[in-house]
């Protein structure tokens, strides 16, 4: 009796067994089915989007099933820091620049909840480049402050794709920072990697030039004649520099999901120092490989992969390169772990990569006109902070933050015996170049250094605070002394 009992209870047990794989072979089978036309995958819950602010991105999706995804995603009309003393209104979905990254797979309903908060100005809308239908969403989005709109969309197509603000002027809403990226993707997911980071460029217009200091307001007419005083990663001059900058380990593969706003110019994306082993070509299926440049419209986005093989500090930028060094689209990938001088074996000289700020710089004898107005120092404390702001736009990227240059390149000005022996001479330097050798600290060093186009406030404010910086020799340098110097 005993025994009969047992053997019904281990049948009963196989048979449950049984059924659990079935129905797990099912769910297994369901997620995995291939549908001819994507309309027909069915959803499977609900589920509410992770969403990341740059560089961040989101979980991977695997091998989850299509979901009812809710995105609930809040307009701000927020001030930030365009550069050093730089105060720019920026127009943000999700309070960052670009907005936060939205990640799907193919199949899933997104329920997509649009918020304008009630302290903002301006109605806004948003057109998802991944949305097949009226507007990519924007005319069922249009959102006074104060207010939600919900509307919903299935995603059908994989691929990484832009997604931005359409009220009119459209071009203003997109230029004050109204952008981001949407990622769909393909059934079963993209295949894994190590690190995962979220870059978007684009192209600012202010009233003033490049590091004019105070709240700069938006130029209408320098973003129509297509003028940018400013391009730049993730939405401001250092955004992914130094301390914010991305990173990875020796043998670690990369993966960059890489977006152009614009609104007007296209980027000529790369990483100084890498190959990318795989481009997915403006974000799509189409896969190029061993690329070392690759071009992002604006409204355009691209997926880059590299493995990176040596440690140091990798340089991104558009590569129209003007716009890297003098107007801010430049960031950083700082790599750790060991050498492998199989690959390369020279010294890695990352620093000289530093951004070389918006002052326009002439050869040796360059003049340049006074600008009509500028805010001026009243204080010596004012002078040392604008003089400081002044240094890190024009003149770190040759002699560092710290002052202390670059060995055999560019001479330290942190207690520079040449420069504490004669502010005229140091003045004139500024003013009109210098070229030929000279002698510092005991050192040689014969290279050029550029004319550059400041006034005389602004030359007074640098010199005074590398004066009153590292040991040098507290001198007060004012915009009379310049002009002495500059009409001898």
């Amino acid at each position: 009796m005993k025994l009969v009992i047992k053997q019904k209870l281990i049948t009963n047990m196989l048979l449950g067994l049984g059924a659990v794989a079935f129905l797990s072979g099912c769910v297994n089978d369901q997620s995995e089915k291939k549908y001819n036309d994507t309309v027909e995958i069915p959803v499977n819950q609900e589920m509410i989007a992770e969403l990341t602010s740059p560089p961040n991105v989101p979980t991977p999706v695997g091998k989850r099933m299509a979901k009812k995804l809710i995105v609930d995603l809040e307009i701000q009309e927020r001030e930030g820091e365009m550069t050093n003393g730089v105060k720019y209104v920026y127009w943000t979905f999700g309070g960052t620049v670009p907005g936060s990254f939205i990640r799907t797979r193919v199949g899933d309903e997104v329920e997509f909840h649009l918020k304008n908060h009630p302290d903002n100005k301006l109605p806004h809308n948003i057109d998802l480049h991944a949305v097949n239908g009226p507007g990519g969403g924007a005319e069922s989005s249009f959102v006074a402050p104060g207010h939600e709109k919900v509307f919903s969309f299935k995603v059908l197509n994989p691929g990484l794709y832009v997604y931005h603000c359409a009220t009119a002027p459209v071009g203003m809403h997109i230029a004050n920072g109204m952008y981001g990226l949407i990622l769909v993707e393909p059934e079963g997911g993209l295949p894994p990697v190590d690190k995962e980071y979220y870059i978007m460029q684009g192209d600012f217009y202010t009233e003033g030039k490049y590091g004019d200091r105070g709240l700069q307001a938006f130029d209408m007419q320098k973003a129509i004649d297509e003028k940018a005083d400013y391009v730049v990663f993730n939405g401001s001059v250092g955004a992914m520099t130094g301390d914010n900058a991305i990173t990875a380990k020796v043998g670690e593969k990369v993966r960059l999901f890489v977006g152009n706003g614009g609104p007007n110019l296209v980027s000529s994306f790369h990483v100084i120092g890498e190959i990318f082993d795989k481009v997915h070509v403006e974000g799509g299926d189409m896969i190029n490989e061993n690329v070392q440049t690759t071009l992002i419209p604006a409204g355009g986005a691209a997926i880059v992969e590299f493995r990176v093989d040596v440690p140091g500090t990798f340089i991104l930028v558009d590569h129209s390169i003007f716009r890297a060094f003098n107007k801010g689209a430049l960031a950083m990938l700082k790599v750790e772990g060991e050498e492998d001088k199989r690959i390369y074996s020279g010294e890695i000289r990352d620093d000289i990569y530093l951004p070389e700020g918006g002052a326009i710089q002439s050869m040796p004898n360059g003049t340049r006109k006074e600008p009509k107005e500028e805010v001026k120092a009243l204080s010596l404390e004012e002078r040392m902070t604008f003089g400081k702001d002044q240094y890190l736009a024009t003149c770190a990227a040759c002699h560092q933050a710290d002052g202390k240059g670059i060995e055999n390149a560019f001479p330290p000005l942190a207690k520079s015996d040449y420069l504490n022996a004669d502010v005229d001479r140091a003045i004139d330097i500024v003013l009109h170049g210098k070229t030929g050798e000279i002698t510092v600290n005991g050192k040689k060093y014969n290279s050029v250094m550029t004319a550059q186009a400041l006034s005389d406030e602004e030359v007074a404010n640098v010199l005074t605070y590398v004066y009153n910086s590292w040991g040098n020799s507290k001198k007060e340098v004012t915009p009379a002394m310049v002009q002495a110097v500059r009409n001898k």
